[in-house]
């Protein structure tokens, strides 16, 4: 299944426009799931985002 290059096409031109990507976001989002993975079974989850902010923060 392609996907057309209309849909992503702003996408496509911001790169070469600006050369951003959203790099820094997926591995933010990586990391977040790598600590999520490593507190499984959290049973406060104010705790939890108070962590997350203290060492992503």
């Amino acid at each position: 299944m392609s996907i057309p290059i209309q849909n992503h096409y702003q996408t496509i031109l911001n790169y070469f426009d600006n050369r951003s990507t959203n790099a820094s976001a997926e591995s933010f989002n990586a990391k977040i799931k790598a600590f999520r993975n490593q507190f499984r079974g959290v049973r406060k989850v104010d705790f939890f985002l108070f962590r997350l902010t203290k060492l992503f923060a």
